[in-house]
């Protein structure tokens, strides 16, 4: 009997976490289809460089799809017979969300209600929802799943909350298996250029200012997008309806990224404070008890690790990342 794998659809295929988890699953021998609208939300050529590492696998089709339109969506499904569906395509960041919040509301709500409303009509056996540890607001730490969760700070988190919230309709009425994971902080090569660490990377080579907003002593559970990949692909597995943290569980101040970039560039950073945002959290830490024990994970590489590997990837492709948007 000749080897049939699975197909599974993963969106937002040519974000950082979408373009890790595809590589991921086409490395087992799956075929994936991969949407992605391609946005300006950051940097083109950064999409793109990722894109062009995942379109060296035969077994990957890509499809200029954005999930918020709902006919281009249905016609991939009526193509082909989805395992799964990993819906990581979504508006992401909290600041930029409180400058534009429609964009954010119709991609992460009803981008997913798009999703949602095909997996039913299609039957799709399982359905993975990214969302973000800024779901929990100011909370008291280490965040847990059954941590009280309805106070967001930014639209960006609303979204999110509100997408989650259908993801549970559409199990409790159709019986899709679900499972929401909740993101920590995530970093690594071809990180986003609009998140911390790849903007101090760049600022810190280029002897640009580095800006700090409060007094640095924030900390932030951040995670390596290996880990952040592999606890996404064992989520494929079936248990109903579970929300999960995939975070590092080890909270760091922002000051000792700096000082790590620091040490791995051998320069010294030119530090610029500048007021707190209300919308930042001062603390993050996630519980990953619930991941170990549901999945058998949790995180293999340290932030002291993760941030030599980050680095190193800045240094080989420098000539053309440090020209782009959204790093200065």
């Amino acid at each position: 009997m000749s080897f049939k794998p699975d197909i599974f659809l993963v969106t937002g295929c040519a974000g950082f976490i979408g373009s890790k988890v595809s590589n991921s699953l086409l490395e087992c021998g799956n075929i994936v289809v991969g949407i992605d609208n391609l946005n300006d939300a950051y940097a083109s050529q950064l999409k793109q460089w990722r894109l062009d590492q995942t379109n060296q696998f035969s077994n990957f089709e890509f499809h200029h799809i954005d999930i918020t339109h709902f006919d281009s969506l249905r016609e991939l499904f009526r193509q082909y017979r989805f395992k799964a569906v990993i819906n990581l395509a979504a508006r992401a960041g909290v600041r930029a969300s409180i400058q534009d919040p429609w964009i954010y509301i119709q991609t992460n709500v009803t981008g997913t209600l798009n999703i949602l409303e095909l997996c039913k009509e299609y039957e799709v056996e399982k359905f993975i929802l990214s969302s973000t540890s800024s779901i929990y607001g100011k909370n008291d730490t280490p965040f847990n799943e059954d941590s009280k969760a309805d106070c967001q700070l930014s639209p960006y988190a609303s979204s999110k909350k509100s997408a989650e919230a259908l993801a549970y309709t559409y199990h409790y009425l159709y019986g899709i298996d679900t499972t929401i994971l909740r993101y920590f902080t995530v970093y690594g090569p071809a990180g986003r250029p609009d998140m911390a660490v790849l903007k101090i990377i760049h600022s810190v080579s280029t002897d640009l200012e580095v800006p700090i907003y409060g007094d640095g002593k924030q900390e932030r559970d951040f995670t390596y997008i290996d880990d952040i990949a592999q606890g996404t692909i064992s989520s494929l597995k079936k248990m109903d309806f579970e929300i999960i943290n995939l975070g590092s569980d080890r909270p760091v101040k922002l000051k000792y990224v700096i000082e790590l970039i620091e040490g791995n560039l051998g320069k010294k950073a030119k530090l610029a404070y500048h007021p707190s945002h209300p919308a930042d959290a001062l603390s993050t830490w996630a519980d990953i008890s619930k991941a170990n024990k549901l999945l058998n994970w949790s995180p293999q590489v340290s932030i002291e690790e993760g941030i030599k590997r980050t680095v190193l990837w800045y240094k080989q492709n420098q000539s053309w990342i440090s020209k782009i948007r959204n790093l200065e």
